[in-house]
């Protein structure tokens, strides 16, 4: 599981950073890509990387600005010429599904695969074997959402000498006990997976949020999340501005951190006013706060471990 960040500035693109756009590789999970908002030329920063389009699989988007959605018409496009066949689904606030419909009809759009939109609320968005994903409401000047993303836990390692001492020797037979619950051996015995698995693998939790207020009653939803990805569009000293603009400072995303008791933070959505030295004096000032903070930049990629 990986985050790869495609845009980290707000509002217009600079020289040195792409409005705002993520992407979640589950490429080991499930072979697929999460995207998370899709600014303006998103489609373009893919182009300096990897990832393939046609595995995008779902899209995250937090709110309806054009700095987080201006890119996706021509993402949704693109991908049919690029060989995507697979259905997408799109995830974010009310307004959305016109803003697409609207954008794909008047540009005599057609495309190749299944599109799904779903507007939604705050709660559980989807859930399947392996993850399940839940919406939380944030605090800015339209409808904005963070997305929590729950793996789920998966069956620990067999235990060779466990099924040894039961007198079952290595081989396929191994694999077929693992993948159901219970399992007759040609002797007639019942082996029951349950007696001879390690314990779990904890699945990893994340949060990657969207445009947003400091708000520190969302430390419960938070807490002990392997990663937080929050905004950081002004300086420690700029919180009367931030409040009047709806975003948050690097001192808030910070104490949040620090008070959700998250493993790591990783600060996004930098305003265009901050650039060289300034952007490792806005990182010491989160760091001073919550020391496993990394101040994330364009292509940065963040493998969660």
């Amino acid at each position: 599981m990986e985050l790869f960040f495609l845009g980290t500035g707000s509002g217009v693109p600079s020289k040195d950073r792409n409005v705002s756009s993520l992407a979640l590789r589950l490429l080991e999970k499930r072979g697929t890509t999460w995207v998370f908002d899709c600014g303006e030329a998103t489609q373009h920063q893919i182009l300096n990387t990897n990832i393939r389009p046609r595995r995008i699989e779902k899209i995250f988007i937090t709110h309806l600005h054009g700095d987080h959605i201006y890119g996706l018409p021509g993402l949704l496009s693109s991908r049919s010429f690029q060989g995507g066949e697979t259905p997408v689904t799109v995830y974010g606030p009310s307004g959305l599904r016109s803003f697409i419909e609207i954008s794909l009809h008047v540009s005599g759009t057609r495309l190749k695969y299944p599109l799904f939109v779903e507007e939604v609320e705050e709660g559980l968005l989807f859930e399947d074997d392996s993850f399940k994903v839940e919406a939380v409401k944030l605090q800015h000047g339209l409808e904005s959402f963070g997305y929590i993303i729950h793996e789920k836990d998966k069956l620990g390692e067999l235990l060779p000498e466990r099924l040894k001492e039961l007198g079952v020797n290595p081989g396929p037979i191994y694999q077929t006990i693992k993948q159901q619950e219970t399992t007759r051996l040609d002797d007639g015995q019942i082996i029951h997976r349950k007696d001879v698995l390690g314990p779990p693998k904890k699945g990893k939790r994340l949060a990657i949020l969207g445009d947003t207020r400091y708000l520190p009653e969302l430390k419960e939803k938070l807490s002990g999340l392997d990663v937080l990805v929050h905004e950081a569009t002004f300086a420690s000293d700029e919180e009367a501005m931030a409040y009047d603009y709806y975003h948050s400072t690097v001192k808030q995303a910070a104490t949040l951190a620090a008070q959700s008791g998250v493993k790591e933070l990783i600060l996004t959505h930098l305003s265009s006013r901050y650039h060289g030295e300034l952007i490792k004096e806005l990182e010491q000032e989160a760091q001073d706060i919550f020391p496993n903070t990394t101040l994330a930049f364009d292509f940065y990629q963040h493998k969660i471990t």
